[in-house]
């Protein structure tokens, strides 16, 4: 079965509206870098987006499970939209995987929060950051759907720095009460502490946990938010996770407000079922904003980080999240960003790769 544009249907289980034409994909400068694949400005019908392009592997092995993979992800993107999840604009399969998104101009979150080191968030604009990324993951749960990659470097600020989208579903999973789950997992240092404990079965074992994994990510993110600091400082990926799956250890919240700590140190429990839900969380969230002043309006400042600053090192196998970039906004070389015209370039000739 074939689209209009000659598009093949057969690829992937995907509503025709969502395949893109690859002749119309022009690729520009890279923007981001993971395990499973390379994230670029580029253009889609004249219109500015961002490119996700897959690497397909070497080994037959590695060719099926990043296709499994690239599928699964596409198949999610499609189900959801949100106004606090990155829009999804389509994909195509051949002659190379691509999976295309708008492109936000406002930097990763992580990019954000180094930027104003030492500063902290106003109070009131860190909840409000939390509650965009907690509404995002309650839409994903609602269509049970568990992300297993909360983490700052896949929240994208929009370019007014007022509004947190979610990207990347990577390492998504459709949750189901009789399916075992893989050990594939996100970043250590946000993992919980069940998902760690998958991590050292022996290679092939599954083993079942729910959507609540997201739930303690989100504390974490949520402490990092306000705190700015990252979470297990002083700590690797493995000796964080590690600490908090068998010393159920926590990064320090008893210099915070009472309620606002309530919040997060509730995501964070170690047993799963006492984990608020995202609904619940929704409603702590606006109780306490309505408790707090809301701030003048300050001008962001330039995103920049810091240059001494030191970004810790990602585990393998997590997925690369979609940056963004803007004039200025330390994301890439300016030189990258002004780019000429003749810069973008088409990638489906088998050289972009």
């Amino acid at each position: 079965m074939e689209s209009g544009d000659g598009l093949c249907l057969k690829e992937f289980d995907l509503d025709a509206k969502w395949l893109v034409d690859p002749k119309r994909i022009l690729v520009g400068p890279r923007i981001g870098e993971g395990a499973h694949g390379k994230v670029h400005k580029g253009k889609y019908k004249n219109e500015n987006v961002a490119i996700k392009i897959i690497r397909r592997g070497e080994t037959p092995e590695e060719i099926a499970k990043t296709e499994a993979r690239f599928a699964r992800e596409v198949a999610m993107l499609s189900k959801v939209q949100h106004k606090n999840l990155a829009k999804f604009i389509g994909a195509c399969k051949e002659p190379i995987m691509v999976i295309v998104t708008e492109l936000l101009l406002g930097g990763t979150l992580r990019k954000y929060l180094l930027s104003i080191r030492p500063r902290c968030l106003d109070l009131h604009e860190a909840a409000c950051f939390a509650l965009d990324i907690a509404r995002a993951m309650e839409c994903l749960h609602s269509h049970g759907i568990i992300h297993r990659d909360l983490k700052p470097e896949n929240l994208i600020l929009t370019g007014d720095h007022k509004t947190v989208k979610l990207t990347d579903f990577g390492l998504a999973r459709e949750e189901s009460v009789t399916e075992m789950m893989t050990a594939e997992t996100g970043t250590y240092r946000w993992m919980a502490p069940e998902l760690y404990s998958t991590v050292t079965l022996r290679n092939g074992e599954k083993k079942h946990y729910n959507h609540k994994v997201d739930v303690y990510s989100f504390g974490i993110v949520f402490w990092e938010i306000v705190q700015n600091k990252l979470p297990f400082e002083g700590m690797s990926n493995l000796q964080a996770a590690y600490a908090a799956a068998f010393k159920n250890f926590r990064p320090n919240a008893e210099n915070l407000p009472e309620d606002l700590a309530s919040i997060i140190t509730s995501c964070w429990t170690e047993d799963p079922n006492t984990r608020p839900n995202f609904s619940e969380i929704i409603q702590m969230l606006l109780k306490y904003l309505s408790t707090i002043p809301q701030p003048e309006y300050v001008t962001p400042p330039t995103m920049q980080a810091p240059e001494n600053a030191v970004l810790p090192p990602e585990s393998p196998g997590t997925s690369s999240l979609m940056a963004a970039t803007r004039r200025g906004t330390g994301d890439v070389p300016k030189s990258e960003i002004e780019e000429k015209p003749s810069s973008f370039f088409s990638c489906f000739s088998g050289s972009c790769y």
